[in-house]
């Protein structure tokens, strides 16, 4: 791909990505959540272009970052998991922006694993919170509770003076206005990602953001306990499987999230304050979106690692007023589609062969976000290969027919324009038996599941001996990014379990 001139470079619109940590589409009011405060969003809803299905392509944070970052399906670049690498030989959005003269930094959360911590960013302000080495590589072959989630995300919620997870944001939001201020007179177009960690678990959040839902009737889930087996397994990793969570629990965590959910937008209104205060707001686009979503008690649900459409069902807005014109886009989407748009958006063609260096997953949304063409109808693919199944769970969606196909459990067909709740599965039924022969034909010609299946588990294997090893004889690598020399100890070093380190750093807890 050939550079831009300097003139040229100088026309380029600036990208300002702003991405939250679990936040399900369904907790926001410009989604049709009539709870939540989040008045610097619905700002950006209002005046911008907000993609109505807008989907993640995997339900877990590093394999769903990965992804998009590559616009390719996780397992077409290995990322199986939490723990998997990701490897520096393959071009993300930030490399090809970078390409294009493009200033590219990172602060906040991306959740890279392997020594590459930059991957295209040519700056990073801040060091990562989750540990960058193997230590939460999957393994099918051990079925257990995994100390990455428990039912304390439930039955630990409410508002606290401090916690490590709001201590992490403060720092991502000041350094990134920084940064900012510091981009007043350079007028090179820069991509900054500015990636919070709220409102992912565990739901506190400050007394401020609690005391918004004072008064307010948070309601109950509306969806039963899913029987299906994936669901189990999740339940039975997360520890829940045995737990009937009071109506007081689940109405507190839900409180909680919402709270988290309000800081997650302040943090925005802080950044867009800095954006205008640079000068450079004039020629930005600003991007919000999430890694996935969040059950919140949905289905019998929490947190992730399932297919049902609170947690995989993402926030896509795009504004820039005077450029983009306020609407609501309906087609399917998904976070692969970023690096083409963004592509697009700088001024790369992605149609004639020029743009990735390889095929990619994604689309590139741009026709639509400039003028009113629909978005051609395609299919929407997603895969879980973590832990809490020991085969691969794969997703594909085409028009209101979701199908989720497992090596080793039964499938699962909603018919989402009839049951949007997801809770009357078609499959096996008689009346639906053509539709569905045709999405599993189409699943095993997209996918090669037992060849997927071979490869994780060796990559699990590998992985799994290369952190003995470490641990065994000798000083592990370290391949953490710090953004100074003595090492942050507030962020998660996989030294003590995740809900050891997360729990125990609030304060002032209010029962």
């Amino acid at each position: 791909m050939s550079l831009k001139s300097q003139a040229s470079q100088r026309s380029q619109p600036s990208i300002l990505m702003i991405q939250a940590d679990q936040l399900s589409a369904s907790a926001l009011s410009c989604y049709g959540n009539s709870i939540t405060q989040t008045p610097h969003l619905d700002r950006l809803a209002g005046e911008g272009a907000v993609f109505e299905e807008a989907y993640c392509n995997y339900p877990l944070c590093a394999p769903s970052r990965f992804s998009m970052m590559t616009g390719q399906l996780a397992s077409r670049i290995a990322a199986y998991d939490n723990g998997a690498e990701f490897p520096a030989g393959i071009p993300t959005f930030a490399h090809y922006l970078r390409a294009a003269g493009y200033r590219t930094c990172l602060s906040g959360k991306m959740h890279f694993i392997g020594p590459d911590q930059l991957h295209g960013y040519d700056q990073r302000l801040t060091s990562d919170i989750y540990p960058s080495d193997f230590v939460w590589a999957a393994n099918w072959d051990e079925a257990r509770q995994r100390d990455t989630n428990g039912p304390g995300a439930v039955t630990v919620a409410g508002p606290c003076q401090e916690s490590v997870q709001i201590q992490y944001d403060d720092q991502v939001a000041a350094q990134a206005c920084d940064w900012l201020e510091q981009c007043r007179d350079d007028d090179r177009p820069f991509l900054l990602t500015v990636s919070f960690t709220h409102p992912h678990d565990p739901f506190v959040c400050g007394y401020d953001d609690w005391a918004l839902y004072e008064g307010v009737e948070i309601p109950l889930p509306e969806t039963p306990q899913a029987q299906d087996p994936h669901s189990q397994k999740i339940l039975q990793q997360f520890g829940m499987a045995d737990i009937t969570f009071s109506d007081a629990e689940i109405v507190r965590a839900r409180r909680g999230y919402y709270g988290s959910v309000s800081y997650f937008d302040r943090k925005i209104g802080q950044v867009l304050a800095a954006l205008e205060a640079s000068g450079r707001a004039e020629n930005t686009i600003v991007l919000v979106t999430a890694d996935h979503g969040e059950m919140l008690g949905e289905q019998g649900l929490w947190m992730k690692k399932v297919f049902f459409e609170n947690a995989i069902k993402v926030p896509l807005i795009f504004w820039r007023p005077g450029r983009i014109a306020a609407k609501r886009i309906s087609g399917l989407v998904s976070l692969v589609d970023l690096l083409p748009t963004l592509m697009g958006l700088a001024g790369q063609d992605t149609s004639d062969g020029e743009g990735p260096v390889e095929p990619v997953d994604g689309l590139d949304l741009t026709p639509a976000l400039w003028g009113s063409e629909d978005l051609p109808e395609r299919p929407l693919r997603a895969e879980l290969t973590c832990e809490g199944s020991d085969g691969p769970v794969l997703l594909l969606r085409r028009g209101s027919l979701k199908y989720i196909w497992s090596t080793v459990d039964p499938p699962l067909l909603f018919d989402l324009e009839t049951d949007p709740n997801e809770v009357e599965n078609l499959a096996g039924r008689t009346e639906w038996a053509e539709r569905e022969a045709a999405l599993l034909s189409d699943v095993t010609a997209l996918w090669e599941p037992q060849e997927l299946a071979r490869a994780v588990r060796l990559s699990q294997v590998r992985r799994g001996l290369i952190t003995r090893a470490h641990k065994t004889v000798g000083t592990p690598p370290d391949w953490d990014y710090r953004e100074s020399v003595q090492p942050d100890s507030r962020w998660m070093r996989g030294e003590t379990s995740y809900n050891d380190w997360a729990f125990s750093s609030i304060i002032g807890l209010e029962k």
